[in-house]
């Protein structure tokens, strides 16, 4: 049995405040430990964003009563509690006038990208008749639809909650989408597995407030409950999520929200699972990262866990950075909800609750260390975490093209510019897509890279589906060039509040300028994994890429370098402002470097990783 430990015990930095030893089981709800990385506020009263999450009454008012204003939009505490719900309220930028044009983004939650055909269908006619008339594909395996206006916003939700799927821990401080690898194999059996307890993780922290029937469905049940909830009963998660060790993870004097409690976490949460080698989305990025182990037999036998990723930065505050996953152990399978739960809980009660900036569990674990933080766990967890069980190289894929799912079946990956689903002149993806919907009932996985995965087509459909792309103006995946196949981009502008300068509009035209150079210096066909961010929040993940443009400022980006072509290391900042008419007076000497002094087969990364900043600064002359 694993004793209780305080954080106070496991820290020892100058300058952090004292931390009580207590049994785990009569544990503060807020630690005494502050962050080293930014001091704390003076005063010790509870911020305002977390008064306003106690007072909302488990995130019901104000929402509730400005939903039926005659207002365009809601007040910013409405606006905090709707996030929740899983909605951005947002205004375009472009339009100057007196009166804000606020309009809202509303996320789905589709634990491991699974899109039905029913909400696919859904989706593109809520899309005409309330949104902008496009679909956008996320970083994190789900749609987004923006352009919805206030008073359609109850039709919009409740329509897709009465359909099995759901918006809720879309967005805030909860746990969100959960990821996985999207590749819909049907014998291999780590692939099922990886699909199956992405769902049950999902469940198993999903928020239990009634808010969100009260206020999108009347007080009423949904018309059926959620599809992946069907999936995993036999899972018993309910159970498991209400399962009380003593320890500390269920609040006892909590019956709405046992694992949250009535303040949630402190920042959003991410999980992703995948597979052994398969780093499709980016595992190393996440709060938990799961990856499946197997014995000899091809049976489950439980999972590694890393912990403490997450992009999110703030300019010129050296104190919020990007960070890669450490890893944390193995847990069997009987053990691993309780595992899942017990890392929840310690972010829930030691995560920075007073700078908000260093509240995501990144910091928490950067600043005890990674083997400090496996004690602090274990004291909930009540067992020793086992060691991190070896696994092969990871390597990068996207699952794009034509695959046999080894039913007989074959699924596509659909390469899709930036996520965004749209008809625009001869350019009519979303027709394409409802044409096939429509026609084959096909179900879709959303990729964690913007894109679109077909499953279950009938080999001998191949032909009529690559035919009714061609029609619509798609184009397949050998005529799509290798920097957009591995590109992402934010939305930026002009919807995004946050957004410093643009990034999916402009990035194509980025991706053809860095093609050209290439092919200048007889690189044809050369391949970088590039990124493009409005800000340095991080949602399209730039941290991680061989090449990433942060937005800076209008017209202005942060040039970073020597991020893993497989997804295991972050980058690292070459130039703090580079205009966007110098790109290829910054660029261009890099990659010429990189063409004469890499060595066979080096990728961009790798060779920037290499070589190292000042080698570049000297060779460029960008000191």
């Amino acid at each position: 049995m694993v004793k209780s430990v305080s954080v106070a015990s496991l820290l020892c930095i100058s300058g952090c405040g004292a931390f009580q030893a207590l049994p785990a089981h009569v544990r503060p709800r807020t630690s005494a430990l502050h962050m080293v990385l930014e001091k704390p506020p003076l005063t010790k009263e509870i911020s305002k964003l977390e008064t306003l999450k106690i007072e909302s009454d488990y995130l019901i008012h104000p929402l509730r009563e400005e939903l039926v204003t005659e207002t365009r939009g809601v007040s910013k505490d409405a606006y905090q509690i709707l996030k929740y719900h899983g909605s951005y309220q947002q205004t375009n930028r472009e339009i100057k006038s007196k009166e804000k044009d606020y309009q809202f983004m509303l996320r789905l939650k589709q634990p491991a990208g699974e899109l039905p055909p029913e909400l696919f269908k859904l989706l593109d006619d809520l899309s005409k008749t309330c949104g902008q008339g496009d679909l956008r594909a996320t970083t994190r395996q789900c749609f987004q639809m923006h352009g919805i206006l206030k008073g359609n916003l109850k039709h919009v939700i409740s329509s897709i909650m009465n359909v099995g799927s759901s918006t809720v821990g879309a967005c805030g401080d909860v746990n969100r989408n959960v990821m996985c690898t999207p590749a819909p194999f049907q014998t291999n059996q780590a692939y099922k597995e990886a699909r199956q307890w992405s769902k049950v993780f999902a469940h198993l922290f999903r928020p239990l407030s009634p808010a969100f029937s009260e206020i999108w469905l009347d007080g009423e049940k949904a018309a059926t409950i959620e599809t992946w909830a069907k999936e995993v009963e036999a899972y018993n998660v309910d159970e498991a999520m209400l399962k009380d060790s003593g320890r500390g993870i269920i609040l006892n004097d909590n019956k709405v929200e046992p694992i949250y409690g009535d303040r949630y976490l402190p920042r959003k949460f991410k999980i992703g699972v995948t597979v052994p080698g398969d780093n499709s989305l980016d595992i190393y990025t996440n709060d938990i990262g799961v990856v499946v182990i197997m014995n000899d037999n091809d049976e489950l036998e439980g999972f590694n866990i890393m912990v403490g990723g997450g992009m999110g930065r703030t300019h010129n505050k050296e104190n919020t950075f990007a960070r890669a996953a450490d890893h944390l152990g193995f847990v069997p399978k009987d053990d691993a909800m309780e595992l899942m739960k017990s890392i929840v809980a310690a972010q829930r009660d030691h995560g920075n609750r007073d700078v908000r900036a260093n509240a995501r569990m990144k910091y928490l674990v950067h600043t005890l260390g990674i083997d400090n933080f496996r004690k602090l766990v274990e004291s909930y967890f009540g067992k020793e975490i086992q060691p991190w069980r070896p696994v092969p190289e990871w390597k990068y894929m996207d699952w794009l093209g034509w695959w046999e799912q080894g039913d007989g079946k074959l699924f596509y990956g659909l390469h899709v510019d930036n996520g965004r689903v749209k008809d625009e002149g001869s350019f009519r993806l979303k027709s394409a897509l409802r044409a096939l919907v429509d026609k084959y009932n096909l179900s879709m996985i959303m990729s964690p890279t913007q894109s679109i995965i077909l499953r279950d087509i009938d080999p001998k459909d191949k032909q009529d589906i690559e035919s009714i792309f061609a029609a619509h103006g798609v184009a397949l995946l050998e005529q799509v060039d290798p920097l957009n196949r591995l590109a992402m981009a934010c939305p930026a502008l002009p919807l995004c509040g946050l957004a410093q300068t643009e990034a999916e509009r402009i990035a194509p035209a980025y991706l053809q300028r860095i093609r050209n150079m290439l092919n200048d210096l007889g690189m044809e066909g050369e391949e970088i994994l590039i990124r493009m961010t409005g800000c340095p929040n991080g949602c399209a993940r730039p941290y991680m890429a061989e090449l990433a443009f942060v937005g800076d400022g209008p017209k202005n980006y942060q040039l970073w370098l020597g991020g893993s072509p497989v997804l295991t290391r972050t980058a690292y900042p070459f130039l703090s402002k580079m205009k966007a008419d110098d790109l290829e007076t910054t660029v261009g000497p890099i990659l010429k470097m990189w063409s004469e002094q890499r060595q066979q087969f080096e990728a961009f990364g790798d060779f920037c990783f290499r070589v190292g900043a000042e080698a570049i600064e000297s060779y460029t002359g960008k000191a």
